[in-house]
């Protein structure tokens, strides 16, 4: 059973010409219809996130500032309409109705938060990078709350700096990303390990331009792997962008469908509880569905992929690499 949250933004906050477009949920959710689920897909109905839960993540002047520009930009790539900020609720709050529902349907679940505008880059008290509301933060503080240990993967190509921020700190969730370097927004370095509340609990694995699939499956087995396992998470959240495709306009990793397929098979048992997607990046529409596809199915005990899995690229050595800079930033902070 898949459970889908969504879809939000299908028609709502647009800027012509800007990537970050309505589109994207098409492509998104015609993957999802590609699996021919039937009765299997279960559909959600997505309401504006409460203000308490969008609070426990973003600032109340970051909030009032949204529900006063109206109209315009937050930075160069990060625009406003007079929708935009309803729509980041009610993407916010898929995310939270995805959780619920698989909370009380199965215990180890799988469901698909299609919502935009994406959430992964924005701060708690900034959006940028496309992004308004940090979607899948918002989830991961709720279950949180509710006692959960909460694993986020975040396999966009680009780092997820809002969401590591907001969780720095906050031993009761272990933030793990693999992306692009260098790219925007310039965070991400495998030293950032965590605050000193959360020694450990942010783990970074930078990656060189075309980086293949293999690569990134062996950061996650080599440097992320033994923090999950100390940490021991009740549920999996993954930040599911598809700009590492190889046929993404806006990035230079080489990942194929089938690698996105191999790395939620990968992520998969990383907890015994629920695994909640949430779309991030992923700017070509073809690959975008394709990838999403072959994701759920992966998921579901289906080969929908169209590609093979990639091997072969640049990135082994990085990956070596950011285990040693981990490690030596582990021991050094210890050693204070």
């Amino acid at each position: 059973m898949l459970v889908v949250a969504g879809p939000v933004g299908g028609a709502e906050h647009e800027v012509e010409g800007h990537p970050e477009r309505p589109a994207r949920i098409g492509a998104a959710m015609a993957g999802i219809d590609d699996l021919h689920l039937g009765t299997d897909l279960v559909t959600v109905v997505s309401e504006p996130a409460p203000e308490a839960g969008i609070a426990r993540v973003h600032d109340a002047d970051y909030l009032a500032l949204l529900d006063r520009v109206g109209q315009g930009w937050l930075d160069a790539d990060t625009y406003v309409t007079p929708d935009s900020v309803a729509t980041a609720r009610r993407a916010a709050g898929a995310g939270l109705a995805a959780a619920a529902a698989l909370r009380t349907a199965d215990a180890a679940g799988v469901g698909f938060v299609v919502a935009r505008p994406p959430g992964h880059h924005a701060l708690a008290d900034r959006g940028m990078g496309f992004c308004l509301l940090n979607n899948i933060a918002i989830t991961a503080a709720e279950l949180a709350a509710q006692g959960e240990r909460v694993l986020i993967v975040d396999w966009d190509v680009h780092h997820g700096n809002g969401t590591q921020a907001i969780f720095w700190d906050d031993r009761r969730v272990l933030f793990v990303s693999t992306h692009q370097w260098p790219a925007y927004p310039g965070t991400g370095s495998a030293d950032e390990t965590g605050g000193p509340g959360a020694p450990g609990l942010t783990v970074n694995v930078p990656l060189p331009p075309g980086a293949t699939g293999d690569v990134v499956r062996a950061a996650l087995d080599e440097v992320a792997g033994p923090a999950v396992a100390r940490f021991a998470p009740t549920w999996t959240l993954v930040s599911a962008g598809y700009d590492a495709h190889r046929d993404d306009p806006l990035a230079d990793l080489a990942l194929s469908d089938g690698d996105f397929a191999a790395l939620a098979s990968t992520v998969r048992p990383y907890s015994a509880g629920p695994m909640l997607l949430f779309l991030e990046g992923g700017y070509d529409l073809a690959a975008l569905r394709a990838s999403v596809a072959a994701t759920c199915g992966a998921l579901l005990g289906t080969d929908a992929a169209t590609e093979a899995q990639t091997s072969g690229g640049p990135g082994m050595e990085a990956v070596e690499v950011a285990k040693g800079r981990r490690e030596r930033a582990i021991e050094e902070k210890g050693e204070r």
